[in-house]
């Protein structure tokens, strides 16, 4: 069991107990010995009225690493509250890339403000942060790490590292450049240290280096990350100067935050600000969710309109009404079914080994495969309901269609939306769904039309009579 949650609540509970009879000493105590996530925690489940006061309570070290945990709605709310002094120097004091996330949360007039108020080297590279695109290496990456030249001996290196340690966020890789800042190489820690005090780095270091630039992605980053096991990834503009890197934390953040879209999107619903779902207001979130819905209640009268448009053939065999829901919903979970792992395989590029055609005639085979398996436990079950061959044989038939359809369509449309540079998650289960309903329903009321129509003539050329066939229908 993960103790971490239940450790922040014990927090929590104590924290505000403190905090409402003035134990302010209490409150000291009790958060030193917490690690500054759990504190961040337990903040964020404070009343909004003693949040800015717990944060105010705590070292002003351990206050600027507790805020860059924070929920951006925690962290817009302690802006509010604390005073203009407190704002400043906790801005000032944020490394560049949590900086710039905050920046990104807030009304572009306070940022412009805290801008103005920045000291000329934060402004500058918080305005360079803030110059690339949204989701990309460039936005998401950090200026605080450590550069060394290949001249320079391991015992010196050594000595860059002590003096610069405090003013990075990562140590254990370094990175070499030229004198014009082009990356030329790399070296762990571990490296540096076990080697020989007067050797030079040029010698030591890896050449071969992996970047990544600063219009990557930031998915690509995160993948970069997890195939080369690193925990940071260097990141170089166009002429190849190194100008920043992206360290595993961030990227863990990526991940997250990629796959809470993905699955919002898989839901039909709209992303918006994925961390402050469960603290937003009724309004706020029928309004994510009612776009979808509403199309997806449109899409949905076309199957009103064709059962309507073949309501002769209901009169004629009222049962087969019965099982309209059971090939609807059939078709929508193997569509689902196939749209997910498609998606999940884009995700992760592993579609990539077999290829969009191969992968899409994979889904349509299984679609097939499985219409035939479960026709052999619906057939006899919907001839002996329906009391006549008709039912069975066209919920039989249309089950057939209707899987390998729905297993075709779902593979299909998300890589067709990933061909054309649009979100494959937007082709949702409920979008998936929808469409095979309406599809489903037709090819069921028209196959059970045509064997009402044709059946006979089709009996009676193999030697069965008409007499048999109307007996058995009626």
């Amino acid at each position: 069991m993960d103790q971490a949650p239940v450790l922040a609540e014990v927090v929590t509970r104590q924290l505000e107990s403190m905090l409402s009879v003035g134990n302010y000493d209490g409150v000291k105590m009790l958060l030193a010995p917490v690690q500054p996530v759990d504190v961040a925690e337990a903040i964020g489940n404070l009343p909004r009225t003693l949040q800015a006061l717990a944060f105010r309570l705590l070292r002003k070290d351990e206050a600027i690493e507790v805020y860059e945990y924070l929920d951006p709605a925690v962290q817009q709310s302690l802006l509010e509250r604390l005073r203009s002094g407190e704002v400043l120097e906790l801005v000032e004091e944020m490394s560049p890339d949590d900086r710039v996330r905050l920046f990104d949360e807030l009304p572009a007039k306070v940022v412009r403000r805290l801008l103005a108020e920045l000291s000329p080297a934060e402004r500058k590279v918080t305005a360079q942060l803030l110059g690339y695109a949204p989701e990309t290496a460039g936005r998401l990456m950090t200026t605080e790490y450590i550069d060394l030249k290949d001249f320079h001996s391991a015992a010196q290196a050594l000595t860059i590292v002590r003096r610069r340690a405090r003013q990075t966020e990562t140590i254990y890789s370094l990175y070499v450049t030229d004198g014009e800042r082009h990356l030329t190489g790399i070296l762990s820690l571990r490296d540096l240290v076990t080697a020989d005090p007067e050797d030079r780095l040029g010698d030591v270091m890896t050449r071969e280096v992996v970047s990544v630039g600063t219009d990557t992605d930031q998915e690509d980053v995160a993948r970069a990350i997890q195939r080369y096991d690193f925990l940071a990834v260097p990141v170089v503009d166009r002429e190849r100067r190194l100008v920043g890197i992206v360290t595993v934390d961030d990227v863990i953040d990526v991940i997250e935050q990629e796959a809470t879209r993905d699955l919002y999107a898989a839901g039909a619903v709209e992303a918006g600000d994925e961390d402050d779902y469960f603290q937003s207001n009724l309004f706020t979130v029928a309004r994510r969710r009612v776009v979808w819905l509403s199309v997806l209640v449109v899409a949905s009268f076309f199957t009103s309109e064709v059962i309507a448009l073949n309501e002769q053939v209901l009169k004629e065999v009222v049962l087969l009404a019965a099982f309209i829901p059971l090939l609807a919903g059939t078709g929508g979970n193997v569509g689902a079914q196939s749209s997910t792992v498609v998606i999940r395989g884009l995700s992760t590029q592993s579609i990539a080994s077999l290829g969009r055609i191969k992968a899409v005639v994979r889904e349509a085979t299984a679609g097939l495969l499985l219409g035939l398996l479960m026709m052999v436990l619906v057939v006899p079950f919907a001839w002996w309901r329906g009391e006549s061959p008709l039912v069975g044989l066209s919920v039989g038939t249309s089950l057939l269609a209707i899987t390998t359809l729905a297993a075709t369509a779902g593979a299909g449309f998300p890589l067709l939306f990933d061909r054309m540079g649009l979100d494959p998650a937007l082709m949702s289960t409920p979008f998936i769904t929808t469409c095979t309903d309406v599809v489903g329903t037709l090819i069921y009321l028209k196959t059970a039309q045509w064997l009402l129509a044709h059946m006979p003539q089709l009996l009676q050329s193999t030697g069965i009579s008409a007499h048999f066939w109307l007996a058995a229908f009626s």
